[in-house]
């Protein structure tokens, strides 16, 4: 059975960071139907005045961001330690877990173009150790099709296998389309998968979902994406529901409003890092 449309949300523009100019496309009200993508924030900038101010130091606890440039740079670092830059065509993967404090520099480029994506931990990891691994172009199977190509950053396509999820199975695809190109993907029927629009449009089933969209699929065995109107660059997530309770407070997302008062709570005291430096 193929997958269709089953939502479609544009979000907003909105200033996060010390000053960067985004689209916050999922947020607190989409939790229940995306479950288990909590967050998705996209950019696309030629104006380096838009995002060079970045993302100082700050906390996260109860989540994994997975960050994909598709142009531009951007520099990581850390309270484990890790330093670390990233560029065209790469990823950022980050399990907070129990703790993290991290920064994103973003310096000016001819053309910034990604998205964040935050993925939900189950509650039995809520507390895991942190960890970030990056994912550069030598780690990321491509994977061509008549019209297009298929980038494989994180997950299973097929007989490729590219960086793991390390809690939640996640499948995690760029995919390029030449106008008129189509291509199926097989999905297992239980997975929660949706896309996004990073370039030009998609028809999926009888729905166009127009450039910069996220798209909820229905249940299914498989997904066609068709770029009828021109060239298009898809994100496509699968993943597996939790249908856990979310409490939920800027950078923190646990599952009781205790356990988010807890944590800032320790916060507050200094206590909020479980894990030690690793890296120096």
């Amino acid at each position: 059975m193929d997958r269709k449309v089953t939502r479609q949300v544009t979000g907003f523009a909105t200033i996060d960071g010390a000053g960067v100019h985004l689209i916050r496309v999922l947020g607190n009200s989409t939790v229940e139907e995306y479950d288990p993508f909590l967050m998705l924030d996209s950019f696309d900038s030629t104006r380096p005045e838009d995002y060079t101010a970045g993302f100082p130091m700050h906390p996260h606890r109860g989540i994994e961001t997975i960050s994909y440039v598709h142009q531009g740079k951007m520099e990581h670092r850390d309270s484990l330690g890790f330093d670390d830059t990233v560029t065209d065509g790469e990823v950022q993967y980050m399990t907070a877990g129990s703790g993290i404090l991290h920064e994103e520099r973003v310096p000016a480029a001819k053309r910034l173009c990604g998205l964040q994506l935050w993925l939900n931990l189950p509650a039995k990891d809520k507390m895991a150790q942190p960890e970030y691994t990056a994912i550069k172009r030598a780690d990321i199977p491509e994977i061509g099709f008549p019209g297009g190509k298929l980038r494989l950053l994180m997950g299973n396509y097929k007989e490729w296998k590219g960086t793991q999820s390390r809690y939640l199975p996640l499948d995690y695809y760029a995919i390029q389309l030449e106008k008129g190109a189509s291509l199926t993907l097989d999905t297992e029927e239980e997975r929660s998968c949706m896309l996004f629009t990073l370039e030009g449009s998609v028809q999926v089933g009888e729905t166009t979902v127009a450039p910069k969209t996220a798209a909820k699929l229905s249940r299914g065995s498989s997904v066609t994406l068709t770029a009828e109107q021109g060239p298009a660059i898809v994100m496509f997530m699968s993943s597996k529901a939790l249908q856990e309770p979310v409490s939920w407070g800027g950078p923190i997302v646990m599952n009781t409003r205790k356990e988010l008062e807890q944590a800032f709570q320790e916060l507050q005291e200094g206590t909020f890092l479980k894990a030690e430096m690793k890296h120096q």
